[in-house]
């Protein structure tokens, strides 16, 4: 595992760690880490704050040239929302840690001219499959069941 997906999964412990659903993310930029959190729907209340959505803004407002040289990684694969903020401020490459556990938006993200990886790890799976095992309410509310 690269050091910045690694980064991205230890977000989503520390999201875990607090309560909430294990699922993280960074934001790399001339490869360093600017922007960094993890899935606060549980923690905050929130409606918003899925990992990829906590690390936009923890990362704040740059210039929209800033963001098109970036490269976010997240330890799962992201949801239609987190997916339009994705190409909202066109960020071309997004690292998944995982899409077993929960399939997004990849292939609208692709169609768009995103370059999508897929990790694949083991590690970001076992955590996703261990938080659905033990918290499977919580888990459907967060993705719409």
């Amino acid at each position: 595992m690269d050091e910045f997906l690694a980064a991205a999964l230890v977000e989503a412990r520390l999201g875990y760690a607090a309560g909430g659903i294990p699922i993280g993310s960074v934001i790399i930029h001339n490869n360093e880490i600017v922007g960094r959190g993890h899935n606060q729907r549980v923690q905050q209340g929130s409606v918003i704050r899925h990992g990829e959505m906590d690390a936009l803004e923890n990362l704040g407002r740059k210039p929209a040239g800033f963001y098109r040289e970036c490269t976010l990684y997240t330890t799962l694969s992201p949801c239609p929302m987190c997916s339009g903020a994705i190409l909202l401020y066109k960020i071309p490459r997004v690292v998944i840690g995982e899409h077993r556990t929960f399939m997004g938006e990849e292939d609208l993200l692709r169609s768009r001219g995103v370059q999508v990886d897929v990790v694949d790890s083991q590690e970001c799976r076992s955590l996703m499959q261990e938080f659905e095992e033990k918290f499977p309410d919580v888990w459907n509310q967060d993705i719409g069941v």
